[in-house]
Formats: structure tokens, sequence, C-alpha cells
């Protein structure tokens, strides 16, 4: 299947590692051509050198109100266009609603929400009919998680925001789309478990939820965000997708 991804140009925010870096891969294995940001240039360079030619890092924090407009404008510089984004960012500091402190809830709303608003506000102004504007999000939107407690608070709400672009936008042919990964074996998936203070207790605890019984692998959430922010989802917008082998809830 032709996902219709040759020369198109995506932004990947915090894709050095983990599935930013698992979508960028993906995306540029289909001919797409991708400017993925870390947060030191060094890490960023690094991450698209393996890539190769058809990948650009730069570094950008995306609390920074200026980053958006750069971005985009390094996609159009480097590559001649600029068809979409996918907002990720790290997550939050852990805790609970009674130990994490004004300071970490505010870094993280600048960051992670704010940020993330900032960054699809400024695409939607540049982006023309087929492009798009992803969110890398958590199930942590339909059920919250135990100790990610600023996380559960922020998530849902871009989730919210997410869909009351998609309303605005749509009419113009661009399309907003979230994915909701589950337990995904990436360096953040190792450091959550580690919290309980008995990783492989917790490993297996989590994969005892999942229906295929096992962790995802950060290629096989690449491949589906790679999907959705191809032409051959045309018809998908407004919409939270769980990437999660069967952990979630509902329907």
């Amino acid at each position: 299947m032709d996902l219709g991804l040759r020369d198109r140009t995506y932004l990947l925010t915090g894709a050095t590692r983990g599935l930013g870096f698992a979508t960028a891969r993906e995306l540029v294995a289909d001919g797409a051509n991708v400017v993925l940001t870390g947060r030191t240039e060094q890490s960023a360079l690094a991450a698209a050198a393996t890539l190769g030619e058809r990948a650009v890092g730069v570094a950008a924090d995306n609390a920074d109100p200026d980053a958006a407009a750069r971005l985009i404008a390094t996609a159009r510089e480097r590559f001649g266009r600029f068809d979409g984004v996918l907002i990720s960012v790290g997550g939050p500091a852990p805790g609970s609603a009674a130990d994490n402190t004004d300071e970490q809830w505010r870094s993280a709303f600048e960051s992670v929400f704010l940020g993330a608003v900032r960054l699809a506000r400024t695409a939607a102004a540049e982006l023309t009919e087929g492009g798009v504007i992803g969110f890398v999000l958590s199930l942590s939107v339909h059920e919250p998680i135990a100790g990610l407690t600023i996380s559960n608070g922020l998530r849902p709400g871009l989730a919210g925001f997410a869909k009351s672009l998609s309303d605005e936008v749509g009419p113009r042919g661009i399309r907003v789309v979230g994915l909701l990964p589950g337990r995904i074996a990436t360096d953040r998936m190792a450091q959550l478990d580690a919290l309980s203070g008995d990783p492989e207790r917790s490993r297996a605890r989590n994969t005892a939820t999942i229906a295929l019984g096992r962790y995802g692998e950060p290629a096989e959430f690449g491949r589906t965000a790679a999907f959705l922010l191809s032409p051959a989802a045309s018809y998908l917008t407004g919409v939270m997708v769980p990437v999660d082998g069967g952990a979630g809830h509902g329907f």
C-alpha cells in the first residue's frame, strides 16, 4: 500500500528517541522528509544523521514561543514544503496530587500543554489543504495512570483542544489526529517501571492487562503514526487512536 508520503515534509518535536524517533524512521523509510527536534543540538543532529539526507535535526524547546515559526521555516528552507507536524513532548514529572509542586505543574503546563497548543496553532495557520496536525498523548486521556498526576491533568485537555481544532480547520481540508500510546518498550517506559522499585514485577503486572500479552515495540507505534499522518488517512480527523495492544477500556 502506497501511503503517499514521498517528498512530503513533516515536523516532529521531541523526536530524537522513543516514539517520535520511531515515527521519523517510518516516515523517512516511505520517502518523506522530516525535521526533528531535541533538547540539545547534539542529540538532534545525531538522531537526524542516522536517518540520512531526508532528515534535519534542530535544537528546540516546545516552551519557547518562537520555536514553532522557526521550525516550520526550517522545513520550508530545507525541503521546500511543510505538510504536517507530530507534536510530542517528554513526560512531565511523576508524582501524586499531594506531592507535585506548583513549579512542576507550571513547567509542565508551559511545555506539555501551552507549547503543544502554540505549535498546533502556528502549524494550522501555515498548512494548506491536505495538511495534518498530530498529537502524541497517552491513555490517560481516558483513564488516569497511577503516579502520573500532572500528565493525567494535562493530556485530556490537549485531547479536547485537538478536537476543537479539528472542527475549526476541517473546512480548510486540514486534519487533526491524536495517538494514545499504551505500554510501549521505550526508555521512558523502563523509567516508569523502575519507579515501582521492582521493574520486573511492574512489567509483569502491566503485561497482564494487555490483550496481546506484551509491551509494544516503538516501530509498531511509528507505523501507526506514519499512516495517520499520511494522505492514506485522508478521511480521519478529530480522532484519538489507542496504540495499546488492547489495554484500553471501551470501544
